[in-house]
């Protein structure tokens, strides 16, 4: 596949902020579940209608939903900078019914508030959750570890986890008591395993 142009990259980069961050700041409606009406995100960002639907088609991990006269992210969505709910996201969400552990990838510097509080959202609606270790969608790229999940647990402390139409799976937290492993990946990870999974209260 040939590269996007680049005025269309950086079309695509607008859409994407647009979409999870930018709607309050750039007076663009949207409803509870992140949809904008296609006329209205065409206004704001240059794109024709056959852009859109390249951008949409190409963006990578499949962020964006297009659906006949309406666009969205799928999630990412920042609470601050645009009025989607979390009730409403996960409503248009499907429910996930594996049982096996799922994955949130961190840094070493953030443990230890993780290690006291969980993991939290912060200025995002959901903690994003990646269904296996090796997959495309659901986390971050570059981080230095993985904290396996039990999705029962999550459950147990009143956040299911739902999955958005691209593949990420979701929660509004994740409690201390739902870690069940920690894979390190990074080198110094590596090195200092016994003590991080300590940290957790996963043993050595």
């Amino acid at each position: 596949m040939p590269p996007m142009p680049r005025d269309l990259v950086r079309k695509s980069k607008h859409l994407s902020w647009l979409l999870r961050h930018g709607a309050r700041e750039s007076g663009l409606p949207m409803d509870a579940a992140g949809w904008c009406a296609v006329d209205d995100v065409l206004q704001r960002t240059g794109l024709a209608r056959a852009e859109l639907e390249e951008v949409v088609r190409t963006n990578t991990k499949g962020r964006l939903e297009l659906a006949g006269d309406r666009v969205r992210a799928c999630q990412g969505h920042s609470p601050e900078g645009t009025p989607v709910t979390v009730e409403a996201l996960e409503a248009s969400w499907t429910p996930w019914t594996g049982v096996a552990p799922v994955f949130h990838g961190t840094h070493r510097h953030a443990l230890e508030a993780i290690a006291r509080d969980g993991l939290k959202p912060l200025a995002r609606t959901h903690v994003h959750l990646a269904p296996s270790l090796d997959s495309d969608v659901g986390k971050r790229s570059g981080v230095g570890l993985a904290i396996a999940v039990d999705p029962a647990r999550c459950a147990a402390a009143g956040a299911p986890i739902p999955e958005a139409p691209n593949g990420v799976l979701l929660a509004r937290h994740v409690p201390v008591s739902a870690f069940v492993a920690l894979h390190p990946i990074s080198q110094r990870a590596q090195r200092d395993a016994d003590h991080l999974r300590r940290l957790l209260g996963l043993g050595g």
